[in-house]
Order: C-alpha cells, then structure tokens, then sequence
C-alpha cells in the first residue's frame, strides 16, 4: 500500500538521431521529391529508413516525431532497430499505424538495461507528452488518502491528498473525497479522534463542540488520559489495517463486560461505536472475502469511446471505485486500452499485491515484472476464470458498462445544446471550444478575472485560468478596465504561442455535415451521431485548439464593447462573442443576450439552451469568487485581522487564543464570535460581515 517507487536507470543511454540523406535500402530521392511526398507513406517509410541505423538492437524507448517536432507516439521494445524496421513494411498495417507512418518525420531513441525499465520510462513519457497516437489517460487526478498523524502526541485522523510525506499512516486510496469524508465522520464516532489542527488544540481551555456531539474524546483539555487516547488510536488503525472483525469483537465484549456490571452509560457508549463500525462497512457496499488487497480493471468499449472502471479494496474493505474514459483510437482492441491504461495508471500511485483485469493484457507477466520493481514487492496481474475475483471484475465490468452509457447520453446532450447554440447565436460552426470569463472583487479590492472553457465534453478543468488584476491605472472596481486586461493578457499570449491565420467564413465548414457524414458509418448503433467523431483524426479532443470559437462574457454592452475593442486593438476580428445581462432584479431567466452587430435577444425561461448557458455563466462565477477569496485569504494572512476596521494587536491575539486559527475564526457565527472576551455584537458583525461579504 505505501509502496516505494524506483526511479529509472539515470545512466539510461540517450541515442542522439542525427539527419542522413539516404542509406543503402532507400534511393536516392531529390530535395524536390521529398517536399512533393510529404505526408505519405512513401515519404514516412523513407524517413524510418533515414533514421533507422541509429536505433540501438537492445532493449528501449523509441519516439516518432511528425514534421513540427511534435511527438507523434511512444512506443517501447525489447530490441528497438527490430521494433522500427517493421514500420517499413509495404503491407499488413491497419489503417491508424499507416496515418502514423505518413505523419513521421524523424526518430529518436532511448536504450534502457530492460524491457521492464522500457515499460516504465514509456509510461512516463506518455503521460508527460501526451502523444497523438497513444491511449492516453485522462482525469488522471490524485486520490484522496486518510491519514492519522505520527507527530504529535494524540495523533489527529485527517483527509490528506498529495505526497504522502508527513510522519504517520496513510490509508488509503479511496475513489471520492465524499469517501472519505463519510469514512472519517464514521470513524470519529467510532474511535474519538480528534481532526482539528495542533494550532487549535494547542489553544483550547475547554472541550470543543465535536466533544459534546460525541464524535472527539478531548484529548486536548485532558478529557482522556494519554494511555486511553493511545488504545483509541490503536483500535482505529487495526480497523483500518483490516482487522475489523477483532476490533468489533472487543468492543462488543466491553459492552457485554459494562452491560454486566450495570455500566449502562459505558455500555451505550460501546453500542454507538460498534454502530458506526458497521456504519463504515455499510457504506462501502460489496466487501470481499477473500481478498485482502487488490485493484479490479474492466474495460468496456462503444460508439469509439472507452471506459475503464476501477475498484479499490484495501484490508479486505471496499474503498469506493472511479470511472475512467482514456482516449485511444476507435480501432484498438480492449486489451491493447487496458495494457496501456494499466502502465500510466501506477506510473505515480501506490501498487497493490494483487491487480484483477477483465481482458488478458499484452505483455502481462512483463507488467507485473514491472509494477513489481517499482514496488519493491511481488506483484500479481491476474485474468479470474471462476470464484470471488471473477464476480469482482463481473460487477467492476458492470458498472463499466453503466458508465459508459451515462458518458454517451451526457455527451449527446451536450452535442444537443451546442447545436443550439451555434444556431440562435448565428455561428458559422458548432463550437468547440466555449470560453466564458467574470471578474470578481469587494470594492475594488483583490480583484481576480477568471476563464473558464467548455466543449463537447462538458468543462475542461485543466485548462481553466485565473487573473489577478494588476493595472494600476485600473480605477478600484473598473469591470470594463478589468475584462479588458484580462482579455488582452490572454490573446495575447495566444498570438504569441498559438499563431493563426484569420479564418474566413468561407472556410469554415458547417459541423453538421461532418456530424452526418459520421453518422453513415454507424448505423446499426443507437449513438448519437456526434459520438462518431471518436477517431483520432476527425475526434475534436485530439486536435483541440488553443483558440475559442466563442466567447462568453459575463455582463451587459459595456463589457462586451470592452471586450470587443480590446480583440480589435489585437488584430482579431473572427472570435464570435456574447454578452450575457442579468435583468433588472438579477434572477435567472430574465437574461439579455448582446451580440455584435445584432440586436438583443431573450429565451424563454424554460428553454433548454438557457439552462445550459446559465449554467456556463455560473461556473465562471463560481471559478471568479473562489479565486477571489483564495487571494482575499493570503492578503489577510499576511496583513492580519488588523485589515478589519476595529480589530487591533489585543483583539486579534483574543481571536486566535479562543479559535486557535484564522479558518475557524472565518468559519465561527456572530454568536461565537461574540463570546469571545473584548468582541462586542458590532465588532462581531464586522468580523464575520469582513469574511462573508457578497463578492461582486
């Protein structure tokens, strides 16, 4: 579970490919011929063969380049030069490894000591270049773990993501941060650990309110002893190490032996943690047997898209389970997926002893060769045929299944409404690309622009941006002055990375036609026709650019003339853009919409497309006021509470003794602030008025 993991061989032998003309295999070909064959397979078989007497016979990493310097794929291979030479063949290549051909341009080598260093240092290069023609993973965020700390002396039960370098034990991976949220909440009613911070428990002269709701022992104001803490701790990590059943049965006896003895408030005592034990499992649904420790893979595949559905089970528990949608090319079989899935999947996350999949993997015992390096323990990658692991990958397959199917009905919904857009704001194409930008500030102060992008797929996350305002020349609360910064900071940086030329409306293809055209090919699928678009080449996702086909501005005309002027002064003239005005009252559905050169329009309040835009204007929002408040906080953490009017050096260090830290004093009610000593009802007012201000 806190497995180590190996870093690769740093004297890993880096095989320079340096420009040849010819070889002995290829003809002489002209300069002129070359340019003219240019992205055929003639021309990709030449330039293999150019680079080919490079490639070391020994075991590697090979990378080939398209004509940009773009990395086109990653592949690995016991010996290189053999692995490469078979690209040149005339025949026998399915139609993606023949576009991949076409596209190369140039190669380049990495010898490593093994085909299993091979197998890790190409799943570090997939996940690092994101190549074209590899599956690549995506979503690929942190897992959430449970934490009891080891460095202090009534150790804390906390929620922890990131590096797992903080002195105690991890527990862990759960699939949701709601995991292990409810796992926590249960486990404080069971164990009486403590969750505040050293800074808090440190400050406290009396038991706090988890105290008297039963869910903390108050190890803080010595309401256990050291000795009782300790066996509280101990109990919780047997129960989360997988000894369940033993720490069940001795606390059912203790209530037996209190019950005995007339101790019915002990006694009850005992009966609520065991309910909440059971409350732990409960929630965790299916729990294996047999299975101490393992990971279930299932793979499920239709209309070109893939989902690989994962469960966890940790100490014989079920700690939740995450879907998956890898991008890959329509024509890869599902074993090829979940192999390459597999690799990047623990390329930075803890392995378990045992990994359950529902397809035979390429390469399996080279896989489990691998994961068991980095480790540093035996691991297993296991195909069940019969028993409890073949029902866990049965049930892991699905809800694959069930995924996948809400993945394609969100995706066709979403298809649905961006049709829609295009049509009532007068778009030349169906968009893409979606960015909607706000601003966010209190008066002027700590002001943050925000964008946030959406597509077929719903919100990219990843590629949301935030602003801080830095013009001095902007006066305080200046929204016009503000979208225009930000818009011109951010297509500016757009020209100077992503330069374009400026596309006429006569080369914009309706996306409908290509939508149709795809449609054709799956006829006998009940799948959207926009799902077609799945294939590397035609899919929106694999050649996403950087440049928006619409822009959403939140605000009325004057934001949007700022807008405009500012992409004009750039030179830009084809991004369409919207103004989106709330009414007078502001309540949702009485929307003006400004486009330019046209006169303002407005849906109907039931009308689907206005949900979704409203939902889109919301996200930005959400996105400005949590940017604005995370830089509001760093601001009072380094100006102090003293930045609030009334609140000097004395009040302040009351505050923080009472609360402990500056997030429970931000958390606390009017009426526990005005408990604290020199804080009267008015002050108390200001304080939380100071961290609950409306932001604009």
């Amino acid at each position: 579970m806190n497995g180590t993991k190996k870093d690769i061989d740093p004297a890993a032998e880096i095989v320079e490919v340096e420009e040849e003309s010819s070889l002995p295999e290829v003809e002489e070909t002209s300069a002129h011929d070359l340019e003219a064959e240019a992205g055929t397979l003639k021309a990709g078989r030449a330039a293999i063969l150019r680079h080919v007497k490079h490639a070391p016979a020994s075991p590697g990493v090979y990378r080939m380049i398209d004509a940009a310097g773009e990395v086109l794929y990653v592949g690995k291979a016991n010996n290189i030069k053999k692995r490469v030479l078979s690209y040149t063949r005339p025949t026998g290549h399915d139609t993606r490894i023949e576009r991949m051909i076409a596209a190369t341009h140039a190669l380049e080598f990495i010898s490593t000591r093994s085909e299993t260093e091979a197998l890790l240092l190409e799943a570090n290069l997939i996940k690092r270049l994101r190549p074209r023609f590899n599956v690549l993973l995506r979503d690929d965020k942190s897992f959430p773990y449970i934490l009891i700390t080891g460095d202090h002396w009534a150790p804390q039960i906390l929620k922890h993501r990131g590096a797992r370098n903080r002195p105690g034990k991890f527990y862990g991976p759960f699939a949701s941060v709601g995991a292990v949220n409810r796992t926590i909440t249960a486990l404080q009613r069971a164990f009486l650990l403590r969750s505040c911070t050293d800074a808090f428990f440190e400050s406290r002269t009396r038991p706090c309110l988890l105290h008297q709701i039963k869910r903390c022992s108050a190890p803080c104001t010595q309401e256990i002893s050291f000795t009782d803490y300790a066996e509280l701790v101990r109990e919780a990590d047997s129960f989360l190490s997988g000894k369940s059943r033993a720490v069940k049965e001795e606390l059912a006896a203790e209530m037996e032996q209190a019950s005995t003895a007339m101790d019915y408030e002990r006694a009850a005592l005992y009966r609520d943690r065991l309910a909440a034990l059971s409350a732990v499992q409960s929630q965790q649904g299916i729990n294996p047997r047999t299975i101490e420790e393992a990971d279930v893979f299932a793979v499920h595949q239709a209309g070109g898209f893939n989902c690989v559905e994962v469960f966890f089970f940790r100490t014989g528990q079920n700690w939740g389970n995450r879907a998956y949608f890898p991008k890959a090319d329509r024509t890869l079989p599902p074993s090829e997926v979940l192999g390459a899935f597999l690799a990047q999947f623990y390329d930075d996350k803890p392995v378990p002893r045992l990994i359950l999949v529902s397809h035979d993997v390429e390469d399996r015992d080279l896989l489990a060769e691998a994961l068991s390096t980095r480790s540093g323990y035996k691991v297993e990658v296991s195909l069940p045929k019969r028993g409890e692991k073949k029902e866990l990958v049965e049930h892991a397959m699905t809800n694959a299944r069930e995924a996948l199917s809400r993945k394609l009905a969100d995706t066709s919904a979403q298809s649905k409404q961006l049709r829609a857009l295009a049509e009532t704001f007068g778009l030349k194409r169906v968009p893409q690309r979606i960015e909607v930008y706000d601003n966010s500030h209190i008066q002027g102060s700590n002001p943050v622009g925000a964008m946030i992008v959406a597509g077929p797929e719903g919100f990219v996350k990843g590629q949301y941006r935030k602003f801080n305002i830095r013009s001095t020349e902007i006066t305080p609360g200046d929204d016009f002055g503000m979208m225009r910064e930000v818009l011109k900071r951010r297509f500016k940086r757009l020209l100077t990375d992503s330069p374009r030329a400026p596309v006429s409306a006569e080369v914009l293809a309706p996306a409908e036609e290509s939508l149709a055209a795809a449609g054709e090919l799956l006829p006998a699928l009940d799948i959207p026709p926009s799902l077609a678009l799945a294939d590397t080449e035609t899919s929106a996702a694999a050649n996403a650019s950087p440049w928006p086909d619409l822009l959403l501005i939140d605000g009325g005309l004057g934001q949007l003339n700022a807008a405009r002027t500012t992409l004009t002064e750039l030179g830009i003239h084809d991004v369409p853009m919207v103004g989106i005005a709330k009414g007078v009252e502001r309540n949702a559905g009485e929307e003006t919409f400004f486009i330019p050169d046209r006169p303002p329009i407005k849906l109907q309040p039931r009308d689907p497309l206005l949900y979704f835009v409203q939902r889109l204007r919301d996200e930005a929002h959400r996105f400005a006021v949590g940017s604005h408040r995370q830089r509001r906080k760093k601001d009072i953490r380094e100006a102090g509470l003293q930045e609030i009017a009334g609140i000097g050096p004395i009040r302040k260090r009351a505050l923080l003794r009472h609360f402990g830290t500056l997030k429970a004093i931000e958390r606390a009610t009017v009426s526990d602030l005005s408990q604290v000593p020199g804080i009267n009802a008015e002050t108390a007012r200001k304080i939380y008025d100071f961290f609950h201000g409306a932001s604009v």
